[in-house]
């Protein structure tokens, strides 16, 4: 089967969707891989090493997208790669389609096979795919919060460990999946007060197992959110629901509330974010101010760090890459209930029902539209 690799172009993004060694798995099962020139250069990978896996590198996107049955990507297709794709296509990558209606849109009318990485699901409900890139955005978003804080970037001044003497700052984390379990991690390391709101006890009690008296764990419901915010120093918004769009937990009057420089980092806004007065910014513009507070807002964190990402994600992804190539999509889908999952779009129809449900379109299952 021909897989094609396009570059990344979405702003600083600097992942790719086929490590070298991924290529050489695939090659070695006879298939052929087309990569465009030069896509993982600022993830540290050259030309050379595509070639000596077996990939063939290729000038131009159009060439990738014209000449391949799967295109391999990371973040959601640009409108000008959206015009590349072709019916019957599988494109499989991260979508976030709730969060993206003209998105949506131009999908259903490519009638392209659209599989999104962050909706395939394992036998125990979690998201495989999602979950690499949860962690390093969950690292991540401490690192931010704790240079925001910074004076230089209109931040209240604090350093998050404290200093001898001085307390540390404290960091309110809105979620305790991956994201929130890696910022902890993070900000636990970095000696400051750390809040974990969940819904779920049973989470919760996983988190006080693995952190112990570093964390304060609060079951959402039970939570005083107002008086959290009001005294935190980083707000980490972590909360997600599979597939649809994000819910917003603080809103704009609540806002009102936080200190004069305090930082949000609201790594769910891929999802539209669960800050009422979120919105995407990018690695060369991360943050903007709203009632003096500081929002950090980059909607595709990993991709600063692109090396780490890119072997990250492609540890999670290639096993599936490679039994869409082995089987082609409809075997490979059929075989797995947890793979299917991940199918958002099929040939202009909606198979995924928080997308469905978000944008008025009708709903028809996976396993419906893949079966004629």
């Amino acid at each position: 089967m021909l897989i094609g690799v396009p570059k990344e172009i979405k702003a600083q993004e600097s992942r790719v969707g086929l490590t070298p060694d991924s290529v050489k798995v695939l090659t070695s099962n006879e298939h052929e891989v087309l990569i465009e020139n030069n896509s993982g250069f600022d993830a540290g990978f050259e030309n050379h090493q595509y070639e000596k896996a077996g990939a063939k590198i290729l000038n131009k996107a159009e060439d990738i997208f014209n000449n391949s049955e799967i295109i391999v990507k990371v973040k959601e297709p640009l409108n000008n790669e959206i015009a590349m794709i072709k019916e019957n296509q599988i494109l499989f990558t991260y979508l976030h389609l709730a969060a993206a209606r003209e998105l949506t849109e131009r999908l259903i009318k490519s009638k392209a096979v659209c599989i999104a990485y962050e909706t395939v699901t394992d036998n125990n409900g979690k998201l495989p795919l999602l979950a690499p890139m949860s962690a390093v955005a969950g690292r991540m978003s401490i690192q931010a919060g704790a240079h925001s804080l910074e004076k230089n970037q209109r931040g209240s001044g604090l350093l998050l460990g404290g200093a001898p003497g001085v307390d540390p700052a404290t960091v309110v984390i809105l979620g305790g999946g991956v994201v929130g379990e890696n910022a902890a991690l993070v900000a636990t390391g970095m000696k400051s007060n750390v809040y974990i709101i969940d819904k779920c006890p049973q989470r919760l009690k996983e988190l006080k197992k693995i952190f112990g008296d570093k964390i304060i764990p609060i079951k959402s419901n039970q939570a005083d959110l107002k008086k959290l915010i009001s005294e935190c120093d980083l707000l980490i918004g972590g909360v997600l629901i599979p597939g649809a769009e994000a819910p917003k937990l603080v809103t704009k009057d609540m806002l009102k509330l936080m200190k004069r420089g305090s930082v949000i980092v609201d790594v769910a806004i891929d999802q539209g974010g669960c800050v009422e007065t979120s919105k995407p910014t990018t690695h060369a513009k991360p943050t903007y101010i709203v009632d003096d507070v500081v929002h950090y807002c980059v909607a595709n964190m990993p991709g600063g760090v692109p090396r780490t990402s890119t072997l990250a994600l492609n540890k999670a992804t290639l096993p599936y890459i490679s039994k869409l190539a082995n089987k082609g999509y409809k075997k490979a889908l059929k075989e797995d209930k947890n793979f299917l999952a991940g199918l958002n779009i099929y040939k202009g129809q909606v198979t995924y029902k928080a997308v469905a449900d978000t944008f008025g379109h009708k709903y028809i299952s996976p396993s419906e539209a893949i079966a004629n």
